[in-house]
């Protein structure tokens, strides 16, 4: 059986966790195992309940946008916000959040983006994602070739490098080779980064599946 995904929701406003917690009950792969009430107290709960994800409101008792940057070291985290701002989007990815989710969203929006971070892929609105390509164009001295460039597609897409071999009909040495210089080029340091740098430059699209 399939390892569930262990949440941990940071949110000041107990009626919304509570309603969460309801609702992830009909999706058996989704686990909530803590929850934090302030800014404050998320890195004591992510201690004392280490995470997959976690669901980090923005706004709390204080703005929590500068924790992202500590926290994204810990576990994976999707920013729940109310807000339309781009620009607020904007510098949550930049910290470190893998997924931007806003709060009028369905729940099932949610989940989803919960599968896709727990996989190591990121999540983000159109509109964020169109804001991350038109402000982190790929610069011209990191272009990569056109085969870098499908490798880069199909992990960005969540395919292991074995995947990826029997995609484009080559060994799997020498996928791990295209990626040891997508890494160089692009100075990544993994494949969460090298999914936000694909949906920068278009590459892919927040809700592409492999075909």
């Amino acid at each position: 059986m399939k390892r569930r995904i262990r949440v941990v929701i940071a949110d000041d406003h107990s009626i919304f966790r509570q309603g969460l917690r309801s609702l992830f009950r009909l999706h058996h792969d989704v686990e909530v195992i803590g929850e934090a009430e302030r800014a404050d107290d998320i890195l004591t709960v992510i201690a004392d309940h280490p995470c997959d994800v976690l669901l980090l409101d923005l706004q709390m008792d204080r703005s929590a946008l500068d924790d992202i940057a500590t926290l994204a070291q810990l576990t994976r985290v999707i920013v729940l916000t109310a807000s339309e701002l781009t620009e607020e989007a904007l510098a949550a990815v930049r910290m470190g959040a893998r997924a931007i989710v806003q709060k009028r969203f369905a729940v099932e929006t949610l989940v989803e983006a919960i599968r896709a971070v727990a996989e190591g892929l990121a999540w983000m609105p159109p509109v964020v994602q169109a804001a991350l390509t038109a402000q982190f164009g790929e610069p011209p001295d990191k272009q990569l070739t056109s085969r870098e460039r499908e490798v880069v597609r199909y992990v960005s897409l969540g395919l292991r490098n074995g995947e990826v071999a029997r995609r484009l009909r080559i060994s799997e040495g020498t996928v791990k080779t295209h990626m040891n210089n997508i890494f160089h080029k692009l100075s990544i340091r993994d494949r969460v980064e090298l999914a936000l740098y694909a949906l920068r430059v278009g590459l892919i699209t927040v809700h592409e599946q492999v075909r």
